[in-house]
């Protein structure tokens, strides 16, 4: 009942973060662009060089679903090696949830594009809040270090960090997303994955070591 509990007050903390961005974001029509957003945009934009461009270009695939969904399929594959079955889809079902949140968050709040300077690709078709590739990235990322059964490599940490963290400065470079869409995207997925591992389906199966061939 306490893990049951946890998961619903986890979901709910993630349900809260996403409204209270789009409070800050958009109090009314049409919606606002508060001033850190702004200096954000500002700064990478000063940042621009012929290099950096091209390197953001490909990192930002990195919280694209067809590079993320394959590989939360492999590492699915990796985590069901001597483990339960329903263990290894959790990576997969954090993922997936992330990204159906951050989709139903965007047909929500309906924020704008970013408009400040031009975009370095093309300007996707939805609505600029939350950012969704940051969301798949930080779900993925949070959901793999914190898999059933699992121990915590530092490594594996500090990689994680680091692909978040390409991905969601990618979203605002490339001039396609505010900061604060990015910001409470991260924040929200994370929240979602700790609310999706705190359910008794994989408390069940939470043994330090199990199913890892390290």
């Amino acid at each position: 009942m306490k893990q049951a509990s946890l998961a619903a007050a986890l979901a709910s903390a993630a349900l809260l973060v996403l409204a209270c961005g789009a409070l800050l974001v958009c109090p009314g029509r049409p919606c606002a662009v508060p001033a850190l957003d702004v200096a954000g945009l500002t700064t990478l934009n000063a940042w621009r060089t012929g290099w950096l461009d091209r390197g953001f270009m490909i990192l930002t695939w990195l919280g694209s679903l067809y590079v993320l969904l394959p590989a939360a399929l492999l590492l699915a594959w990796r985590a069901s090696r001597g483990a339960p079955p329903h263990a290894a889809a959790f990576v997969p079902a954090a993922l997936i949830g992330a990204a159906i949140l951050a989709r139903l968050a965007k047909l929500a709040i309906e924020r704008p594009r970013p408009e400040l300077f031009p975009a370095l690709i093309a300007m996707p078709d939805d609505a600029s809040f939350p950012s969704a590739h940051a969301m798949q990235a930080t779900a993925l990322v949070a959901a793999w270090l914190l898999r059933p059964g699992a121990r915590l490599a530092y490594g594996e940490a500090l990689a994680g960090g680091l692909l978040i963290a390409a991905v969601a400065l990618s979203r605002v470079y490339l001039q396609v997303h505010f900061p604060s869409d990015v910001a409470f995207g991260m924040v929200a997925a994370l929240l979602w994955v700790m609310a999706l591992r705190s359910l008794p389906l994989w408390q069940k199966v939470d043994q330090p070591g199990a199913g890892e061939t390290r």
